[in-house]
C-alpha cells in the first residue's frame, strides 16, 4: 500500500526531501545545500528562482539514488522559506530574480497615508507602523525601481506559490504560506476586500496573485513535465500544508494554547497556535497557522540565533579552531564554552535587539549588552547572548499569556540551535518550564507531512496526526536554583532595559541616522 509521504522543505540554506510515513518515523532523507543569496547592492538578498526547483530536482534524485521507492508515495507536501518574492510574466517566467525574506531594501520618503486611513491610523498611534509596511512592501519598491518588470507582472507570488506552479502548473498557494507584505485579511484568512488600506500600501493587483487553498487541501497534482524533472511520479497529489515556521510548529506537536513551540533558527520565534484570532502586539497580525482556521501567534527576535553566527564570526576562530583539532563542530565548542560559565554569567547581560522592529521593539532599537567587568571573558559574552535570547522568548511567552488569558504549561524546541543541550537547558532555566524536543529534528518537514496525512485521509484530521504522528525525545527539566537566579535577573535588569535605553536609541538614531528613520 502507497502511504509514504513526500515533504518537500525549501529552506535558506538547502533544499530537503523527506520521506515520511503514517507514524511520523523519517524513512528516508536527501539534503541539497544551496547559496542562501546574493547582494548585487548592500542589504540587497536575490536568488535565481531557478535555484530552488533545480534543488528539489536534485533533493528528489539523491532519495530515489539511496534506495527509497517512490512508488510507495501516496502525495506530496511543501514548505518554503517565508515572504521571498517572485514576479512572473504571462509565460510563467521570472521577471527578476527573487526577492530573499532577508533582504533590506526600502523606499524612502513616501507620502503617508492621507483620507479616511491617514486620520484613523494617527487616531490610533499607528502611522509609523503603516509607513514601514508600505516602504519594506517588496511591490513597492519593484514599482518605483524597475517599472518595466512592474508593468509586465502577470503572477506575484511568494516561493511556495512559485513552486506549486512548477509541480502542479496552476498558479495556486496555501493560506498558510501567506505571510508578508501582501494585501491578505490575516483575520479572514483570504485576500483583503476591496477598498481595504492594505491595496494602498501594498500596490499589487488581485488579478496577478494566486488561489489560496487551506491546510490540509489538494493544491493540484503532479504534472508530467514535474514528474520528469524530480522522478516524483505524476498523479499524485500535491496537498497544500504551510510556511516552515507553521510546519515547524505543528511538527513539533504544539496544536494547543498551553503549549508554546520555541523556533531557534536565523530568527528566533516563541509561537502558539491560537483558534481564535488574537494578536500578542496591537495591529500586528498573528499568522495563519498550518491547522486550517487557526493561528500561529508569533513573537519574533529577529536575527535571534544569527546572534551565535555573528559570535563565532567575530570572536569565535579559536573555538572553531580547537573543534577542528578535536574533530567536532564548532557549536559543539561553543556549548563547551558556555558551559564552563556560570548561570546568569555574573551579570553580563545582552539585550538581543540587534535588529529594529516595528512596534515591539520600536524602529530605534539596537542591541546592548551591559555589566562588564574585569572577570568577564568571551565565554561570559556567548552564554549571555544565549541567555538574553531566553529572556526575549520569555518576554514574548508572557506577552501572549497576558492577551490570551492561557497559561503555557510546556515547551517544545526546534531548529537549528535546539540540537545545543547548554542552549535548550538555560531556556528552561530562564522559564522555569521543561522543555521538550521532537522525535525528529525535521520538524517543519514533519509539520508539512502531518497536512498532507489529513488530505490524503492517512489520518482522519489534524489532532488525530499529530498524536499519532509526533513525540516527544527528549525533556530538560528547570534547575531550581537557577530558575530563582534567573527570575530576579530578568524582571530586575532584563526587563527594564529596553525602557531605559529607548531615549538613548532615538538619540543614535536622530544624530546619526542609524537605523534608517521613515
Amino acid at each position: 500500500m502507497a502511504d509514504r509521504i513526500l515533504a518537500i522543505d525549501v529552506g535558506t540554506q538547502s533544499v530537503r526531501a523527506l520521506a515520511f510515513d503514517p507514524r511520523g518515523e523519517l524513512v528516508a532523507a536527501a539534503k541539497i545545500p544551496i547559496e542562501p543569496y546574493v547582494s548585487p547592492h548592500p542589504g540587497w538578498a536575490e536568488q535565481d528562482p531557478d535555484l530552488y526547483w533545480r534543488a528539489i530536482g536534485e533533493a528528489c534524485t539523491a532519495l530515489w539514488a539511496g534506495g527509497f521507492d517512490p512508488t510507495s508515495l501516496a502525495g506530496v507536501a511543501l514548505t518554503t522559506q517565508r515572504s521571498t518574492v517572485v514576479i512572473l510574466d504571462r509565460d510563467g517566467r521570472p521577471l527578476r530574480p527573487a526577492i530573499v525574506w532577508l533582504d533590506q531594501r526600502r523606499v524612502e520618503g513616501l507620502p503617508p497615508l492621507g483620507g479616511k486611513w491617514g486620520v484613523a491610523f494617527r487616531a490610533l498611534g499607528v502611522t509609523e507602523t503603516v509607513a514601514a509596511f508600505q516602504a519594506d512592501c517588496e511591490a513597492t519598491w519593484i514599482r518605483h525601481e524597475e517599472p518595466e518588470a512592474w508593468a509586465r507582472i502577470a503572477h506575484y507570488l511568494y516561493l511556495s506559490g512559485y513552486l506549486v506552479h512548477r509541480l502542479t502548473g496552476r498558479y495556486a498557494d496555501s493560506v498558510g504560506a501567506q505571510v508578508g507584505y501582501v494585501p491578505f485579511d490575516y483575520r479572514r484568512q483570504r485576500w483583503a476586500d476591496a477598498g481595504d488600506w492594505k491595496w494602498l500600501v501594498a500596490p499589487i493587483s488581485l488579478e496577478t496573485l494566486p488561489g489560496l487553498v487551506p491546510p490540509t487541501e489538494p493544491l493540484g497534482e503532479i504534472t508530467r513535465i514535474a514528474s520528469a524533472a524530480t522522478g516524483i511520479p505524476a498523479g499524485l497529489p500535491l496537498i497544500a500544508a504551510a510556511a516552515d515556521k507553521a510546519c515547524e510548529v505543528l511538527g513539533s506537536g504544539a496544536l494547543e494554547p498551553s503549549v508554546g513551540a520555541l523556533s531557534f533558527g536565523t530568527t528566533a520565534t516563541f509561537n502558539t497556535t491560537q483558534h481564535r484570532y488574537v494578536e500578542a502586539i496591537p495591529y500586528v497580525p498573528p499568522y495563519p497557522a498550518a491547522v486550517p482556521g487557526a493561528w500561529s501567534l508569533e513573537i519574533q527576535v529577529f536575527r535571534g540565533f544569527w546572534l551565535v553566527e555573528w559570535y563565532l564570526r567575530e570572536f569565535g576562530h579559536a573555538d572553531e579552531a580547537r573543534a577542528a583539532s578535536l574533530g567536532m563542530l564548532a557549536h559543539e565548542a561553543l556549548d563547551e564554552l558556555a558551559a564552563s560559565v556560570p548561570p546568569g554569567s555574573m551579570g553580563l547581560t545582552v539585550q538581543p535587539t540587534w535588529s529594529p522592529g516595528i512596534r515591539v521593539p520600536g524602529p530605534e532599537a539596537k542591541g546592548a549588552v551591559v555589566g562588564f567587568g574585569d572577570v568577564h571573558t568571551r565565554a561570559h559574552l556567548y552564554r549571555a547572548i544565549l541567555e538574553g535570547l531566553a529572556y526575549a522568548l520569555r518576554e514574548g511567552m508572557e506577552r501572549t499569556e497576558k492577551k490570551t488569558g492561557v497559561r503555557v504549561t510546556e515547551l517544545r524546541a526546534a531548529g537549528g540551535g535546539a540540537q545545543s543541550d547548554v542552549a535548550i537547558q538555560i531556556v528552561a532555566d530562564v522559564f522555569g518550564l521543561p522543555v521538550a524536543r521532537p522525535h525528529t529534528h525535521e520538524a517543519s518537514g514533519l509539520g508539512a507531512a502531518i497536512d498532507a496525512a489529513v488530505g490524503l485521509g492517512i489520518h482522519p484530521d489534524v489532532a488525530t496526526a499529530v498524536r499519532e504522528m509526533t513525540r516527544v525525545a527528549s525533556v530538560r527539566e528547570p534547575d531550581p536554583a537557577n530558575h530563582a537566579l534567573y527570575d530576579e535577573l530578568y524582571a530586575k535588569v532584563y526587563r527594564r532595559m529596553y525602557g531605559r535605553l529607548r531615549p538613548l536609541y532615538e538619540e543614535i538614531r536622530r544624530i546619526t541616522g542609524y537605523p534608517g528613520t521613515l
